[in-house]
């Protein structure tokens, strides 16, 4: 083990005595085998894991990214939907961050360890915290190749740690599209801070985020 990871076990154990049944429980995620190639100056990669304002407030503060916005992905091709739409949860969509990301600061397989630590709980089926549907599934959207085996890789040592006592239901699932949701929802961690959902379900993945891995994160200027 690494010591900087020694650290992180140990952020971690007191996160889990200060916040209990808070939100998803932190958990120290493994560092990927597999990486995803680069090309690009930069990169897109798309996740779901639950409501989108947490998703997207997590990843909006990590190093390297340069813009997290959420909307819906996975549903028919060429099908237009919004958040009500998607609320209903027979659309096939799932609430979605796509994060823009300087490859040269962070790597998709960086970004599947923060996901994984303290953003999703890769074991609830159509569900995580309070919001139940499978609009609120937890999935991994590649955009090429490359990111594909990295997902791929990457659940499958995941698995195999058994960080979790529960079986992982987390899926790849092919890229369809990416609709961005309105306006109101973007940002809407760093806007509303006091929200109640924010502060019970949200707040503590940042928190979490900040405390475990300190080296990746950035400070993200109010809109």
């Amino acid at each position: 083990m690494r010591r900087s990871d020694g650290i992180a076990l140990a952020v971690l154990a007191a996160l889990l005595v200060a916040s209990p049944l808070r939100a998803e429980r932190p958990v120290l995620a493994p560092l990927p085998a597999v990486e995803a190639p680069s090309r690009e100056k930069l990169e897109t990669a798309v996740f779901a894991g639950g409501c989108f304002w947490g998703v997207e407030g997590v990843f909006s503060h990590v190093k390297g990214v340069r813009s997290a916005v959420s909307g819906f992905a996975g549903g028919p091709k060429g099908r237009k939907v919004d958040y009500e739409r998607v609320s209903r949860g027979d659309t096939g969509f799932a609430e979605a961050v796509r994060v823009t990301y300087d490859p040269a600061q962070v790597s998709y397989g960086t970004l599947l360890r923060v996901f994984f630590s303290v953003i999703a709980d890769p074991t609830t089926l159509n569900y995580q915290g309070p919001d139940r549907g499978t609009q609120y599934r937890s999935a991994l959207f590649p955009l090429n190749a490359g990111q594909a085996r990295a997902a791929r890789a990457y659940l499958a040592q995941l698995g195999r740690a058994k960080l979790w006592r529960d079986p992982i239901v987390t899926r790849v699932e092919g890229f369809t599209g990416f609709q961005a949701a309105d306006a109101y929802h973007q940002n809407f961690l760093t806007r509303n801070p006091r929200h109640p959902y924010i502060q019970r379900w949200d707040a503590p993945k940042l928190a979490a985020f900040k405390a475990m891995f300190p080296n990746l994160y950035q400070v993200r200027p109010a809109a």
